[in-house]
Order: C-alpha cells, then sequence, then structure tokens
C-alpha cells in the first residue's frame, strides 16, 4: 500500500501553482488502450505512424477515418476512474484556496472532462471533434458509426479528427498556455506519461529550469525519474486517491 511522503502532502498543501501532465496511463485504467495497444484485430498489421499522419490520410482517408471513428466509439464505452476523479478533487481545493490549478492533457478522450475537470488544456486534440479539410468548420460527434468513410462536411469537404498527428505542430494557443503555466508553478506533477513524446515531454524540462519540484506517478520508470524529486511507482487510480486523503485528512470533520 502506498504511504505518502509527508513532504509531497506539505508541498500539496502550500504550493501556489500546481500544474498536472496526463498521459494515456490514466486513460488505460478506464480500459482505453494506449496509442499502439489500440491496433488490435484488423488493425494490428499496421504501425501508428502509417495511420497518424498527414501523408496517410492524403493516401487513404477512408482507412485512416474508419479506425479514428472506431476508436471514438470505442472511447464511448468508457468513464472516469478514481484517477480521474481524484484530480477534479484537488483542482477544486486549489481552486478555492485562491491557488493556481492548471490541468494539461496528451490525452483525446475527454475523460477528464467527464469526471468534471474544468479548463483542461489538450496538447493533442481531441477525438470527439471533426474537421472540414476544406472550409475548417469543426463539429463534434457523439452519434453512431459514420455512414461513409471519410465522413463529409456539409460543404462536401472531407472530415478528419480533429487530434495532432506525427508531424502536426500542437495547437498554438493550447501549447502556449501550456508553456506559460509549466514555466511559472511551484509543483508539476507527470501523471501516467511516459514523457518520450516531445513537446510535450518538454514542458516538464521547462517547469524544470524555472525551479519546479517535480513529482513522477508512473508504474515504470521515464526519462524524467532520475531528474524528479519524486517518485511514485504505482496507477494514479490508486495513488491519487490515497494522496488526496492524506493532503485533506484535516479538513475533514470527525464523526460523532
Amino acid at each position: 500500500m502506498y504511504v505518502p511522503d509527508p513532504k509531497i502532502l506539505a508541498l500539496l498543501r502550500i504550493a501556489d501553482s500546481v500544474v498536472v501532465l496526463t498521459g494515456s496511463g490514466v486513460s488505460a485504467e478506464s480500459g482505453i488502450p494506449t496509442f499502439r495497444d489500440a491496433l488490435t484485430g484488423l488493425w494490428s498489421k499496421f504501425d501508428p505512424a502509417d495511420l497518424a499522419t498527414p501523408e496517410a490520410f492524403a493516401r487513404d482517408p477512408a482507412m485512416v477515418s474508419r479506425w479514428y471513428d472506431e476508436r471514438r466509439r470505442n472511447v464511448a464505452k468508457c468513464t472516469p476512474n478514481a484517477g480521474h476523479i481524484a484530480l477534479v478533487a484537488l483542482q477544486r481545493r486549489i481552486l478555492a484556496a485562491g491557488k493556481r490549478f492548471t490541468l494539461i492533457t496528451q490525452n483525446v478522450d475527454r475523460l477528464h472532462q467527464a469526471a468534471g475537470s474544468t479548463d483542461v488544456i489538450e496538447l493533442h486534440g481531441t477525438l470527439w471533434t471533426w474537421r472540414c479539410m476544406d472550409c475548417g468548420v469543426e463539429t463534434e460527434e457523439r452519434g453512431p458509426a459514420f455512414d461513409v468513410y471519410p465522413p463529409r462536411c456539409v460543404c462536401g469537404g472531407p472530415r478528419r479528427p480533429a487530434v495532432v498527428w506525427f508531424g502536426e505542430e500542437l495547437p498554438k494557443h493550447e501549447h502556449l498556455k501550456a508553456q506559460r503555466a509549466a514555466g511559472s508553478c511551484r509543483l508539476f506533477i507527470s501523471l501516467g506519461t511516459s514523457a518520450v513524446v516531445h513537446p510535450a515531454a518538454g514542458l516538464i524540462d521547462l517547469a524544470l529550469r524555472n525551479g519546479a519540484q517535480l513529482l513522477e506517478v508512473n508504474p515504470q520508470e521515464t526519462p524524467y525519474s532520475h531528474r524528479a524529486h519524486w517518485c511514485i511507482r504505482g496507477p494514479s487510480g490508486e495513488v491519487l486517491p490515497r494522496l488526496m486523503d492524506a493532503v485533506f485528512v484535516s479538513d475533514k470533520t470527525p464523526a460523532g
């Protein structure tokens, strides 16, 4: 059983600015396969790089859009886990104390929002929004499978998922907000991310260069483990609830 370090608890209580970066490990606990694990069945013969690129869409838009539509419908069956819920509690406590909290995610499933998190910075976009390649109009899609691949816009143009593909830049507004938060935070929490995908992982470097303390929560070691001030080995759905209970135990009113 994980026993929180008193120094981590103290920092969580006093930090005037906290940034959390989440990766696929957080979503995996809700039953959402990681990017490479998503290539099963019909798709097992493909490499992710053969599907998640502008070039792949240009070469075979029907195949790429069909795969992303299948992922979208699989995500619709999943619900937030205890890690998502614990982050909602952390955000509310920190904001209620008049401090700053920023949640940055590399995930495209919007389970953070479904759990109740607000003002989430989505670095890699979302499966739920599809964008017309001709007119640029974006539409949220929560319904059944598309009738045709790629799906068509009202203008007649082909539509693609509004996610960031390999070789594409991060959305500028979201990236800038993430950089500003990471560069001015006191505590940076890397949660369920392998920290190998850039430029998202570069936010950790930015935080460290500006004097932030780094807390890593991940079952496996990452390239930043040796630079972290604390490493907690375990899934976020188990670690975060225990951490939050310990941080805010003083807020609880004894029974009786």
